[in-house]
């Protein structure tokens, strides 16, 4: 059992992980250093606090100890001396903002969100950098997320951070003329870190920290670029989705799809936040597809008042999504609103049409194909169907309800 330093020391480095790499990254240049030097101050934290007792500020502990850890490397590595200066004083100001009543220093982490997507770094792989040096998911998790094997991932990710040091790529807000080229690899990274944490459901303290700390990120974007409609189609996209929290379980904790929730535990406030960004993203006359998935999401969140849900509607948002981005994703969200329209025989024609390469492990394909093949009165493809869905399921409660939609399903139906 982990004593409460050691708690304490693992609480503040998944709450303060990225925010620390960003300070110590930004004046380094140096990520496989920062996340060394921090690897150690933790190190050094769970050997130390038991016996000291925990700091009254222990994220400050931790970025002092990293800090000299850095400075310490520094001095053994063949640099320049004007570069060896130059980063010895900007970690200095670390400690400079140290004090005893006021220990705070500033919280970069858009700027290394900016530098894990700069066009310098294979676009490939911008979000699962994002995803370990900002909210530091390990590369095996990330891994099973794109749909690679560990190694092939970890291979990548040390790749793409020593392109960040070796090519001096900076850590900034890009300015104005080249912020659009930019703005869309960092939407998608944290939108991939949401998706991480949503889809985990809640089952450990660490996925539902992810999407609190995608969302804190969107909100950061907003505030730094309160002009640009994508950002706040996606903190809208965020927020509804976050609003239904509470919805996902049920009394016993299993898992409840959207369309069985009960929408009166919706939360209406972050609702009604959604609701006022996505209108504001829509009188700048720039419709993009975080936008057009937000507006998807208010459609579903309509039904707190209504109690119906507007399919029509959906549908014309799928095809205008499509347009914009078509993804795997939206081609199976567009199958199932038909299915729900035209019956389960013309969702499964759109589902009929994917080539095998993108959804041979895409788990949420066979999860829509099994229940709509159930409804078309094919069991028996249905139970293969969701035997697929199950064995790629990364949540234990999806698992768990697929298991019991498979269980429902008679074996003597064909």
């Amino acid at each position: 059992m982990l004593s409460d330093a050691q708690c304490a020391t693992e609480r503040v480095a998944r709450q303060s992980y990225g925010k620390l790499i960003a300070f110590l990254a930004a004046r380094s240049h140096d990520v496989p250093a920062a996340e060394d030097a921090l690897s150690e101050a933790i190190a050094a934290a769970l050997r130390n606090w038991p016996e000291r007792g925990i700091p009254d500020s222990p994220e400050a502990w931790l970025l002092v100890a990293a800090r000299r850890n850095l400075l310490r490397g520094i001095r053994h590595e063949s640099v320049k001396a004007a570069g060896r200066d130059r980063i010895t004083m900007a970690m200095e100001e670390a400690e400079e903002r140290m004090n005893a009543d006021h220990p705070t220093f500033p919280d970069e982490r858009l700027k290394l969100l900016f530098a894990c997507t700069h066009p310098a770094i294979d676009t490939s792989i911008h979000a699962a950098l994002m995803l370990q040096t900002v909210l530091a998911i390990d590369a095996a998790t990330i891994a099973k997320a794109f749909v690679l094997s560990p190694e092939a991932m970890s291979q990548r990710l040390v790749r793409a951070k020593i392109k960040i040091r070796e090519a001096r790529i900076p850590f900034s807000v890009p300015e104005p003329p080249v912020l659009p080229e930019r703005l869309s690899g960092v939407l998608a990274a944290i939108y991939a870190a949401y998706g991480l944490g949503w889809e985990g459901l809640g089952e450990s303290e660490r996925q539902g920290s992810l999407a609190d700390e995608a969302i804190w990120l969107g909100r950061a974007l907003h505030a730094t670029l309160p002009e640009e409609p994508e950002a706040m189609g996606l903190l809208s996209l965020m927020l509804y989705s976050h609003s239904r929290e509470s919805a996902r379980r049920d009394a016993s904790g299993q898992y409840v799809p959207l369309g069985e929730q009960e929408t009166v535990l919706w939360n209406a406030d972050i609702i009604g936040e959604a609701d006022g960004l996505l209108r504001k993203a829509g009188s700048f006359s720039r419709f993009g597809p975080f936008q057009c998935q937000a507006a998807i999401q208010s459609v579903h969140a309509e039904r707190r008042r209504s109690g119906t849900t507007d399919w029509p509607a959906l549908a014309k948002l799928y095809e205008a999504l499509l347009m914009l981005k078509p993804t795997i994703g939206a081609r199976i969200g567009q199958a199932a609103v038909v299915a729900e329209i035209r019956g389960s025989g013309a969702g499964l024609d759109l589902l009929d049409r994917m080539a095998e390469r993108d959804i041979r492990t895409y788990q949420p394909y066979w999860a829509v194909r099994a229940h709509l093949l159930t409804e078309a009165g094919d069991t028996k493809n249905a139970r293969t169907a969701y035997r697929s869905a199950i064995g790629l399921s990364s949540s234990e409660a999806v698992r768990q309800f697929l298991l019991r939609r498979l269980a429902s399903i008679s074996p003597n139906n064909n």
